[in-house]
């Protein structure tokens, strides 16, 4: 009888292994809700979160820069004189925010009440991009966006937006930079395929490194590695040792990525990808990346944020159709009315 007994308990407790190895894996987001808004046949670019508050900015073009309170579900307003809106730069400490714009102006607003500053042209020819502010200088470096044989930035005193110098360098397109706080700034060189070190201060390069893809972000991570996100054909996310410019470890994602958060509360990157996808990517140890899981979206939303107060991920898009043009580039026309906010809870 105690044989028998036995023999069950082991029969009981192998098949609970087999059960626990057959379990399947938990899913790292799922959409918790959609807001639909009033919107016109525009297209956007930037979203971008107040630092510590529930305030989405969102840079939609003909629309202008709205905010959306994420914690009540509605748009709060529209920055004055923002039609045109390309890259929101939110800076709390200065009660400042900053609008890259697609006429080359910069948009400067108070950030507590909204009431427009300034709108400063800069660039003559095209539009702004986006921008980042390098903490170790108090500067805000406002670049431009593809230009046919030079990238601009044009350096801001972030305190007051007063111009403090404008440099140029020979290269199309110059896409989001990642500042150290140390003293250095890291640009990606999205068509040349490599990663600048520039000197923060100067702008002058300290090195040059090539990453083997069209490199469109840059991340500093607090322990001193760097995290960038290439587009194109072979979109991929990887790991760059500053000391240098070693590629540690890269992952494949979905392509048309526009947007990279890190949740470091969950150990998570997250890309976003027009193609209708999310990437999730954790780290095994200091040096490797791997792909966790690949969340379905919807196709076209290719911008998100991450609200750092409980991690939820904030999607945008809008109904689409494209037209073949003429010389072979399509047009694409979104429905009016039809400007979707998701939020995706994470597990």
């Amino acid at each position: 009888m105690k044989s028998v007994s036995a023999a069950l308990a082991m029969l009981l407790s192998f098949g609970g292994a087999v059960a626990a190895q057959d379990a399947p894996p938990a899913l790292p987001y799922t959409m918790a809700g959609s807001v639909t808004l009033p919107s016109t046949d525009t297209g956007w670019d930037y979203v971008k979160f107040e630092p510590d508050s529930g305030r989405l900015f969102m840079a939609r073009l003909k629309d202008g820069l709205t905010i959306f309170d994420v914690d009540s579900g509605r748009v709060i307003g529209t920055v004055a004189n923002s039609i045109g809106a390309n890259g929101p730069i939110l800076l709390p400490r200065y009660n400042r925010g900053y609008v890259a714009m697609d006429d080359g102006s910069l948009l400067s607003f108070d950030l507590r009440t909204l009431k427009v500053i300034a709108r400063t042209p800069l660039a003559n020819d095209g539009g702004l991009n986006s921008g980042t502010l390098d903490t170790a200088t108090g500067r805000l470096h406002v670049i431009t966006g593809s230009r046919a044989a030079e990238s601009t930035w044009f350096t801001i005193d972030a305190a007051s937006g007063k111009l403090l110098a404008t440099t140029r360098f020979p290269f199309r397109k110059m896409d989001d930079p990642a500042a150290d706080g140390k003293g250095s700034i890291y640009a990606p060189l999205r068509l040349d395929q490599k990663v600048l070190k520039l000197d923060s201060r100067t702008l002058k390069e300290q090195a040059r490194w090539d990453v083997g893809c069209n490199v469109s972000k840059m991340k500093w991570l607090p322990e001193g590695r760097l995290l960038g996100a290439c587009v194109g054909e072979t979109p991929s996310v990887f790991l760059l040792d500053p000391a240098n410019g070693t590629i540690i470890s890269r992952v494949p994602i979905g392509k048309g990525l526009d947007a990279l958060v890190i949740d470091a509360e969950r150990g998570r990157i997250v890309s976003s990808n027009g193609e209708g996808t999310m990437t999730v990517i954790t780290r095994e140890g200091a040096d490797k990346l791997k792909v966790t899981a690949t969340v379905r979206t919807r196709v076209g939303a290719r911008m998100m944020d991450m609200d750092h107060r409980n991690g939820r991920l904030y999607l945008v898009s809008a109904e689409a159709t494209e037209f073949p043009a003429k010389d072979g580039v399509s047009v694409t026309r979104y429905r009016d009315d039809s400007f979707r906010v998701e939020t995706w809870q994470p597990h």
